[in-house]
């Protein structure tokens, strides 16, 4: 496992624990000595299984697959080590913090022919699982748009934490998570992406806090997308999210009370609205993702965010910085091809 402490300690101590039957850390790395000693210690680490240095567990440790959970800028690094090794990895996101880094771990991927997911944790939340599946039965006919909201307080500095220094944070560490989503409800894949990113004078934060994006989808649909760290009124924080889907016979929306509802309207009836029961599966979250991975490792089903599909969705987060930057709509097949 690569990292011990922030988010890692998160995996460390939560996420995987579930798993000890089919999974276990034999070496953790970590540049903190005091993150390594305090994951270690709770995983009961010898000595010999910790690491300040991934070449050096790489170099040391034997083992099937390797999980990432460090800053991005790191991502690229870990992923060529692991790949080189023949160790499929799984991954969190954002993948990469520049679009070189995603095509150089693309291209380590593919030449070692490993296997790789990266984490997309928010399509696996009974909420947005109850949405999908409202559009799955094409109760509600064919999809017109998307729209999409997250709005949090962090007008204090590192309310939101380490990312007030963090350029164009909303987009590289907000929409990693909710462009995704976009591709996942959409069914489509972002073709054309035109983006504003700034920030407001009284936000605290260095990077930018707003974004504000519009979407053309491959399969004729739409998508908009706010992302407000600065939200001073209403808030659609971490999984709390607004979404709307317009559709031919009428909508599906979730928001902040997590609650899906289908609305229809017609001449003659008026508005009539309907809650739908969002399902409760025996993995959520991370823990959807850690047991497909391992699935697919015992060679079940391909995962659904392995890295040639999530590859589309990171790209959706440099298009709309360049957007931003250029002042023109980014042409996001290009930059795939």
């Amino acid at each position: 496992m690569i990292g011990a402490g922030g988010m890692a300690q998160t995996w460390i101590q939560g996420i995987l624990p579930p798993f000890s039957d089919r999974l276990q850390i034999v070496g953790l790395v970590d540049v903190s000595p005091l993150a390594l000693a305090a994951a270690g210690d709770f995983l009961d680490l010898a000595p010999a299984q910790r690491f300040t240095n991934m070449d050096a567990a790489f170099d040391t440790v034997e083992a099937d697959c390797c999980v990432i959970v460090i800053p991005a800028a790191f991502h690229a690094a870990a992923v060529v080590r692991a790949a080189s090794r023949g160790l499929n990895i799984l991954c969190e996101k954002p993948l990469a913090d520049s679009w070189p880094a995603c095509r150089e771990i693309s291209q380590a991927v593919t030449a070692a022919n490993v296997k790789m997911q990266v984490v997309q944790n928010y399509r696996y939340r009974g909420p947005m699982l109850a949405v999908k599946a409202v559009l799955r039965s094409a109760q509600l006919g064919r999809i017109n748009y998307v729209v999409a909201r997250f709005g949090d307080d962090c007008r204090e500095y590192d309310s939101w934490q380490r990312r007030h220094e963090l350029p164009h944070a909303m987009v590289m560490d907000g929409a990693a998570h909710h462009f995704d989503m976009l591709r996942n409800l959409t069914g489509g894949d972002c073709i054309r992406m035109t983006a504003l990113e700034w920030n407001p004078p009284w936000s605290s934060s260095t990077g930018e806090f707003c974004a504000m994006c519009l979407m053309l989808m491959s399969n004729d649909t739409r998508a908009s997308y706010e992302g407000n760290a600065t939200a001073a009124g209403e808030q659609n924080d971490w999984r709390h999210e607004y979404y709307r889907v317009e559709c031919e016979h009428g909508s599906v929306t979730v928001d902040s009370d997590q609650c899906v509802r289908i609305a229809r309207h017609t001449r003659a009836n008026g508005l009539v609205t309907e809650e739908v029961p969002a399902p409760s599966p025996r993995h959520e979250g991370h823990a959807w993702i850690v047991s497909e991975f391992l699935d697919w490792l015992d060679g079940g089903p391909r995962a659904a965010t392995a890295l040639d599909d999530n590859l589309r969705s990171a790209a959706m987060i440099f298009a709309a910085m360049e957007s931003a930057r250029s002042g023109q709509t980014v042409d996001v097949e290009a930059m795939l091809a």
